[in-house]
């Protein structure tokens, strides 16, 4: 099912951004359109028309309905986001490395160059169910470290990638991000806008903006990945031949420490802090109830998004900044192959922030 239509006469190519209303999809389509490409943007529901962007509505889990989808359509490029959470990594690796074989078997045949796969730091980390409990190899990540010994759906995913270049020509890459901060609304993982709507309740409750995680998060150094360089980095590994076959990490390029970081953030927001004190002090508790307040909140300042489960993933965050180990990637293989894309993280936090309060999604 198509919705809306547009076209370009830009650079000749079609990418197919898989997930396209997420943090990293949605970056991906602003700056493939931008870039002239002919952009497929694919969901279970479109965004925004715009030129350049035609959306296509499917299930992921559905080999059949993506079939369906993109038999008409025959893409150059193909940048794939997505990902489905489930209760085991079982579960995990079955679903979401199926919706990778399942999307690429409906590629077959066509004349597809390049398949960019999104995974992240869960490959050095283990998965949920074994988070940052086992042996790592120390910090910072390297792409060259083994896989760890034990089962994990971004390892499925390579494989089915893998398999899929082998069996159809195509080129790929893996790009490993950090934790990714973003515009997306209605995502499980978006640190950016959970801790803006944090600080907004915290700010109308005349509470302290409390960082919610570990002593070593607070104290150690860290990184992250700002949407829109980790859609360039990805639009420059399926376009540059030195980057083909090749795995790599993406964050900003700076390193910073949360005791730094966090009276920044309340700055920015006209918020007293408080830093770590004796333990973590998790968000899924501290701002467990205050969906109605939101409701209140969003129709006293005329918002956008009235629901706070939209905005906030609470849990996430709290994964994040609850680690008891140093978490540092290192770019130096993108780097060494021409890409110099950077960010500086508080930068990236501010423009975010005002972009949500131009878009009324925060006071």
């Amino acid at each position: 099912m198509d919705f809306g239509t547009g076209t370009t006469t830009g650079t000749g190519r079609t990418a197919l951004v898989v997930g396209a209303t997420g943090i990293a999809g949605s970056a991906l389509v602003d700056n493939l359109a931008a870039g002239g490409w002919s952009v497929l943007a694919l969901s279970r529901n479109p965004g925004a028309e715009r030129p350049g962007v035609r959306w296509l509505s499917a299930d992921l889990t559905s080999a059949e309905s993506l079939t369906t989808v993109l038999g008409p359509e025959n893409p150059s490029h193909v940048f794939f986001t997505a990902w489905s959470r489930r209760d085991t990594e079982e579960e995990n690796i079955t679903v979401n490395a199926g919706m990778v074989r399942d999307l690429l078997a409906a590629l077959r045949g066509k004349d597809v160059a390049h398949v960019a796969l999104m995974t992240g730091l869960k490959h050095y980390l283990g998965p949920f169910e074994a988070y940052a409990a086992g042996e790592m190899a120390d910090t910072p990540f390297h792409e060259e470290e083994p896989r760890l010994p034990v089962r994990n759906f971004y390892y499925a995913q390579e494989d089915e990638l893998w398999a899929a270049a082998a069996d159809q020509g195509f080129t790929w890459s893996v790009h490993r991000a950090h934790t990714v901060i973003g515009h997306a609304v209605g995502n499980a993982m978006n640190m950016g806008l959970t801790l803006a709507a944090q600080a907004t309740l915290c700010r109308e409750n005349g509470e302290p903006f409390v960082f919610p995680g570990s002593e070593t998060q607070w104290n150690g150094l860290t990184d992250m990945t700002e949407a829109g360089v980790l859609a360039e980095h990805m639009i420059w590994a399926a376009t540059t031949p030195k980057a083909a076959n090749e795995a790599f990490n993406i964050v900003n390029g700076d390193v910073f420490r949360w005791r730094w970081m966090w009276p920044k953030l309340a700055a920015y927001f006209g918020v007293e802090w408080e830093g770590f004190e004796g333990k973590p002090r998790t968000l899924e508790q501290s701002m467990a109830g205050r969906q109605n307040q939101w409701r209140e909140l969003a129709g006293r300042y005329n918002l956008s998004e009235p629901e706070l489960d939209r905005l906030a993933s609470w849990w996430h965050t709290d994964g994040d900044l609850g680690r008891n180990i140093e978490v540092v990637t290192d770019m130096g293989k993108s780097r060494d192959a021409g890409f110099t894309g950077y960010r500086r993280t508080l930068d990236a936090f501010t423009a975010l922030f005002d972009r949500y309060r131009a878009e009324k999604l925060i006071p």
